[in-house]
């Protein structure tokens, strides 16, 4: 069985509470794009996990690939078999992107499909959610107004087929841990359930990631990219999650020339 994760952007990311757990609430909207891994699984006599294309750092036992078959085989020992795994990764890591959780949650998905394990989406959303805080989403991978952790979803009515995105993607590793500190939780400044009610022009005025406002100052060339890509054309423009990715919405068919000091990869999803 063949699949292929996809990555997502956040538009609009508001820190609103520190909560008593450690976490924070948020409030965000989550929107799938197509940029893609690609996750392969074949029966085996033992269970075995393969990696190639962009480096994935650490032990692959702690990939949530390999977590999501973990978990799935603890409750299910009887129906789950040995597989053998093959992922390849597209997706930047620590970008922003959601990459390692479409990985995880896309691995549930298959599981359930390959032994028949008739579990619904929202049993699969609560397996993602030991995954990950948005690993839930890319259960259903479709456009989210997001709150809570990340879990707490209602469908968003909001199609940009008619629109490039353009994504770049520096060689940046922001760890989330790095990215939460200087952050104060405070209010959304928008209320993004109602983010389909304006125009997307207007979103610049109203939309924004609250990341942006801790990480430009450390990174600079982030707020660079964010520059060039309105200089250039864009309707809206904002960091994605905790970064590093930037995107930019084009109207359909164009998209910005960057021009940065660090190497980046840019995508059009």
């Amino acid at each position: 069985m063949l699949r292929f994760p996809n990555a997502k952007i956040n538009i609009g990311l508001f820190i609103t509470e520190k909560r008593a757990d450690g976490y924070h609430d948020l409030e965000t909207v989550f929107y799938p794009v197509q940029v893609k891994d690609a996750l392969e699984i074949i029966e085996a006599d033992e269970a075995n996990m393969y990696l190639s294309g962009l480096t994935v750092d650490g032990d692959s036992g702690n990939n949530l690939v390999w977590k999501a078959y973990s978990l799935l085989e603890k409750d299910f020992p009887e129906v789950i078999q040995s597989l053998e795994m093959h992922l390849h990764k597209v997706i930047p890591m620590g970008a922003g992107l959601g990459g390692g959780s479409a990985d995880g949650a896309f691995m549930l998905s298959m599981l359930n499909d390959f032994f028949n394990l008739h579990l619904s989406q929202s049993q699969l959303e609560h397996y993602a959610l030991q995954l990950g805080s948005d690993c839930p989403f890319f259960i259903a991978n479709k456009p989210m107004y997001a709150t809570g952790r990340g879990e707490c979803m209602n469908p968003v009515d909001l199609d940009l087929s008619d629109y490039s995105i353009q994504l770049i993607c520096p060689k940046l590793h922001i760890s989330t841990v790095a990215a939460f500190k200087g952050i104060v939780p405070k209010p959304a400044a928008f209320p993004l359930k109602k983010l389909t009610k304006l125009d997307i022009a207007e979103w610049k005025e109203h939309v924004f990631n609250d990341f942006e406002q801790t990480l430009f100052p450390h990174y600079p060339v982030l707020q660079q990219i964010k520059e060039q890509l309105y200089a250039q054309g864009a309707i809206f423009a904002s960091l994605s999650g905790t970064g590093a990715t930037v995107y930019g919405i084009f109207t359909k068919g164009r998209k910005a020339t960057v021009n940065i000091d660090i190497p980046f990869d840019s995508f059009t999803g």
